[in-house]
Parts: structure tokens; sequence; C-alpha cells
């Protein structure tokens, strides 16, 4: 990648930041978490937890006994483990999802504020003056739900991923008695 490309990227992305306000920055630094957690759970779920599943099926397959109380347990407790292991991060996501709208929020109320203390300096006849605070208070807003669509939308993928698995999981375990 050219260095002036990156440097233009940058100036860009600087400028949007500026215009948001430090609640901007905030913002994302909160969706750079969500998505590290989500692409953990994704390389989790491609590549750690077929192994994991693999070995419980043939742990399981390698019992002689699958009517007992005993192996029972040890199955129930099998299919516990994997259940804690897919949901692992899926409710810290949530909550990231349901952090960036509030963070929006506060941005406006940051924005609004910074216009209302131009109009009382200024006056009210220089719109010119107020356009930065009204930039403050819309941008966060509209990155924030933005943020929290995507991560509405992808935190219900990955649940539905996790419970697809389990229930493949406790099914091929079952079949084997």
């Amino acid at each position: 990648m050219d260095s002036s490309v990156l440097q233009t990227w940058w100036l860009s992305l600087s400028h949007f930041m500026a215009q948001g306000g430090v609640i901007l920055w905030w913002l994302a630094a909160v969706v750079a978490v969500l998505w590290l957690l989500v692409f953990e759970r994704v390389i989790y779920l491609v590549f750690y937890f077929p192994q994991q599943q693999q070995q419980w099926i043939t742990l399981w397959a390698a019992r002689a006994d699958h009517q007992s109380w005993y192996a029972h347990a040890i199955r129930d407790g099998w299919l516990s483990d994997a259940k804690i292991a897919l949901n692992k991060n899926l409710n810290f996501i949530k909550v990231l999802v349901a952090i960036c709208p509030m963070l929006g929020l506060l941005g406006t109320v940051t924005g609004m504020i910074s216009v209302f203390d131009v109009m009382a300096t200024q006056g009210s006849s220089q719109p010119r003056l107020m356009a930065s605070g009204i930039s403050l208070a819309t941008l966060p807003t509209m990155a924030g739900m933005v943020a929290a669509l995507a991560g509405m939308f992808i935190h219900a993928r990955l649940a539905k991923a996790c419970q697809m698995r389990e229930l493949k999981l406790e099914k091929s375990l079952r079949s084997q008695q």
C-alpha cells in the first residue's frame, strides 16, 4: 500500500474524528474491542470447536457404557462444557453493542452543550459558529447507531451459530447410544 494513500486515509479519519469530538474516539475504542471479540469467536467456531467436538464424539464412541447414570452424567458434563465454551464472550459482545448507542447519545449531549455555549456567548445570529457543535452532536449519534446495528446483526449470527453447533454436538452424542 502506498504511503500517500495511507496518509490520505489517516487525514480523512482524523478529520472525521475531530468533527465528532472526543466521544467518537471512545466509541471507536468500544467498536475495536467489539470486533476483536467477534473475530476471536469466529476463529474459535471455525478452527478450535470442530477439534473439540470431534474429541468428545471420539471419547463417547470409545466408551463401552452409554446407558448408565454415570455415562449420562459424563455426556451432560461435556455438553455443558461445550455450551460454556461456545457462548464465551457473547454476553460481553452484547454489552458492547448496547454501549454504542449510549456513547452516541453522550456525543449528542456534549455537542448540544457546545451549541448552547456558542449561543450564550456569541448570540444565535451566527449559524456558522453553531455548525461545529451540531456536527459534534450528530456524528457520534450516527456512528453509535451504525455500530450498534452492525453489532446486533453479528451478535445474532454468532449466537445462532453457537446454538446450532451445540445442538449438532448433542445429537451426535445422543445418537451413539
